[in-house]
């Protein structure tokens, strides 16, 4: 194996792939690499078997040995392997059927005039303090944070502190800080639950409403809230803050959404599309032999399903490194694919679709406040995205 194919795969320019990725994309389907760990891994970087695979049941997120299993990074939740082996098919879908309800589209339709409302207020102060500012300040963290605080039953107020456990518990390089950061996280959580219980409302939002239902514990409550909590917020602050980047970096887009604000669904569905910095896939463990691509896979190897890549496959997507709202329609992978496709997507695009008609509505000047070379980058935790994003109209 080459010594070069090691995660991170290095990306001079925020919006341009890593060279290398492209490389080897173009020569198949699936590849030897290694992690940023340094352990032995497969990344599949082709649309069709990443969308196949997504939905493949020999590859789970829990493995027969853990201990010795490769990992990606030293996250406590996503670096190495998650759950029962023997049992995570089961437990997979018993969660999925305890959350789908509080994501059911009649309670999203309930939500959305919220997240419209939450969105104008955060627009409103942005217009009140003028330019300069920073979007990432103004909108891109507090609005996915709030809508999430409202939807879970999250006092907004303890977010500084939430939101320091939640990027605590995502750091790729340092499991110590990665393990504290989680533990808080579900102390955190339980702590609510018992306030939930006490409070007697067990109707008011999610977590109230998880720990009324019959068989769920207390502690089961709180990690799936605090699951959500952290899920709900993270990939939505990334994909506002590179959204609005793409939009207005790439000539000709930000102009073409303000003077058509129906295309708004192709901007959201190609903000979800376009790369984010970081990449390596979603980590799977193989649970069987398989083959994939004509490569033989192990039981027990560790696949990384890069849907960043598929996103970008030139035989589905043409020119496919192009932000162009005009693209045809094709399903992207960002959400994933099949049983494990994310409970959240809806939510996601709620506010995407706020975020970016309203600002497109209210300013149509909008531009950059530096060269996309000056901007930095969080390179250290999971979703990746803007540490600020200058902004002026």
């Amino acid at each position: 194996m080459p010594a070069h194919a090691q995660l991170p795969f290095e990306q001079p320019h925020p919006m341009r792939p890593a060279p290398l990725l492209r490389e080897l994309q173009v020569r198949s389907p699936i590849h030897a690499i290694r992690t940023a760990v340094g352990d032995p891994a497969w990344l599949v970087t082709g649309y069709e078997e990443v969308r196949r695979l997504l939905d493949d049941d020999r590859l789970g997120r829990a493995h027969r040995d853990p201990e010795r299993a490769s990992r990606t990074g030293e996250s406590a939740m996503f670096g190495g392997p998650l759950g029962g082996f023997d049992t995570e098919q089961a437990d997979h879908r018993r969660m999925r059927s305890l959350l789908q309800p509080h994501f059911s589209p009649k309670r999203m339709r309930a939500l959305r005039e919220r997240v419209e409302t939450l969105t104008a207020n955060l627009l409103d102060e942005l217009a009140a303090a003028g330019p300069p500012a920073d979007l990432h300040a103004a909108l891109a963290l507090p609005l996915p944070i709030a809508v999430i605080c409202e939807l879970l039953g999250v006092p907004y107020a303890d977010r500084a502190q939430f939101r320091e456990w939640t990027q605590a518990a995502a750091d790729t390089t340092d499991r110590t800080h990665s393990e504290q950061g989680l533990a808080e996280l579900f102390g955190y959580g339980q702590r609510l639950v018992a306030r939930k219980r006490a409070e007697g409302d067990p109707d008011a939002d999610v977590i109230s409403r998880l720990a009324a239902t019959d068989g769920v514990s207390d502690d089961e409550a709180a990690a799936m809230g605090m699951f959500l909590l952290f899920a709900g917020h993270e990939t939505t602050v990334t994909a506002i803050g590179m959204g609005t980047l793409w939009l207005l970096a790439t000539p000709g887009q930000w102009q073409a959404l303000v003077d058509d604000p129906s295309r708004i669904d192709a901007a959201v569905e190609e903000i979800l599309r376009a790369p984010r910095l970081g990449g390596g896939g979603i980590p799977r463990y193989a649970r069987t032999d398989l083959e994939i691509g004509g490569v033989h896979v192990r039981a027990g190897d560790l696949v990384l399903l890069d849907t960043g890549a598929a996103n970008h496959d030139q035989a589905v997507f043409a020119d496919p490194d192009r932000f162009d709202l005009t693209r045809p329609a094709v399903p992207h992978l960002s959400f994933g694919h099949g049983a494990r496709y994310c409970i959240g997507a809806p939510l996601a695009r709620i506010e995407l679709k706020a975020v970016f008609s309203q600002l497109a509505a209210r300013f149509p000047t909008l531009k950059l406040g530096c060269a996309v070379e000056e901007l930095t980058f969080n390179r250290h935790v999971l979703a990746g995205g803007l540490t600020a994003l200058p902004i002026t109209w």
